[in-house]
C-alpha cells in the first residue's frame, strides 16, 4: 500500500488526471469543429500570377466545402480590392462577405469574428502570400495564444524561396504545418460522421500538386 495514502483517502480520478494531461499539453495541434474557423485570405483576380495559384485556389474550395459541412465558420478578406479585384469565383466563397484591408495581417479587419467566439482555439489558414499576410496573420494570432494550422497545399507565393522561408518561419514560432487532408480528417474525426460520405466524395481525388514536395526533401535544412 502506498504509504502516502491512509484509510478514507480517495484515489485519483483517471479521467481528472488526463484532462489536466492535455491542459499541459497544448502543443499537440488537435483541430474540433466547434472551437475552428477558417481563414481565406486575398484569393483574388490580380494575384493569378502567384505561383500555382489555380491550384492554391482548389484546395481552399476543399477546405472550404469541408467547413460548411461540418459547421466552422469562415471568413474570407481581400486585399485593397479596388486595385486588385475581387475574390476569384472559383474559391466558391458565395455568401461570404469579403472584408476589405490594407494592412498585411487578416487580424484587424476580422477582429469581430474573433471577438464573438470565446470559444475558438485553432485557426486554419489559407491564401496567399505566404511571406506576407499569411506570415503576418500567422503571428498576430499566435500572440493572442490561438493555434494556427498553415494549410501549406494552399498557400503560396510568387517567389517560392518566399514561400519556403516562410512556413519555415511561421514553424518557427509555433504554427502547425498541415495539409488539407490531414486537417480535414481530423475534423470529421470517425467514418460514422454523418457527413463523412459527402466529405469523402471531396477528398476521393487527390489534392492537385502545388509544388511542396522539393521543399520538403530531406535535404532542406530549414526544415531539419
Amino acid at each position: 500500500m502506498d504509504p502516502g495514502l491512509h484509510k478514507g483517502a480517495s484515489l485519483p480520478d483517471p479521467a481528472a488526471h488526463l484532462q489536466d494531461m492535455a491542459a499541459v499539453r497544448p502543443g499537440l495541434g488537435r483541430v474540433h469543429p466547434g472551437s475552428s474557423i477558417l481563414f481565406l485570405c486575398d484569393m483574388q483576380e490580380k494575384f493569378r500570377h502567384v505561383a500555382y495559384f489555380p491550384q492554391i485556389v482548389s484546395v481552399a474550395a476543399r477546405m472550404l466545402k469541408v467547413a460548411r459541412l461540418l459547421g466552422v465558420p469562415a471568413v474570407l478578406t481581400e486585399q485593397y480590392p479596388q486595385g486588385l479585384g475581387p475574390t476569384v469565383p472559383e474559391l466558391g466563397a458565395e455568401g461570404l462577405r469579403p472584408q476589405p484591408k490594407t494592412c498585411f495581417s487578416m487580424v484587424p479587419a476580422v477582429r469581430q469574428e474573433l471577438d464573438a467566439r470565446p470559444q475558438l482555439r485553432s485557426v486554419l489558414l489559407c491564401g496567399i502570400e505566404t511571406q506576407a499576410c499569411i506570415l503576418n496573420t500567422t503571428l498576430d494570432l499566435l500572440d493572442q495564444g490561438l493555434q494556427v494550422h498553415v494549410v501549406v497545399d494552399a498557400c503560396s507565393s510568387r517567389s517560392q524561396v518566399d514561400r519556403l522561408v516562410a512556413l519555415t518561419r511561421m514553424r518557427q514560432s509555433g504554427a502547425f504545418l498541415s495539409t488539407s487532408e490531414g486537417l480535414i480528417l481530423q475534423l470529421v474525426g470517425d467514418a460514422t460522421h454523418p457527413q463523412f460520405k459527402e466529405i469523402q466524395k471531396i477528398i476521393k481525388e487527390p489534392a492537385p500538386d502545388s509544388g511542396l514536395l522539393g521543399l520538403f526533401q530531406g535535404q532542406n535544412p530549414l526544415f531539419r
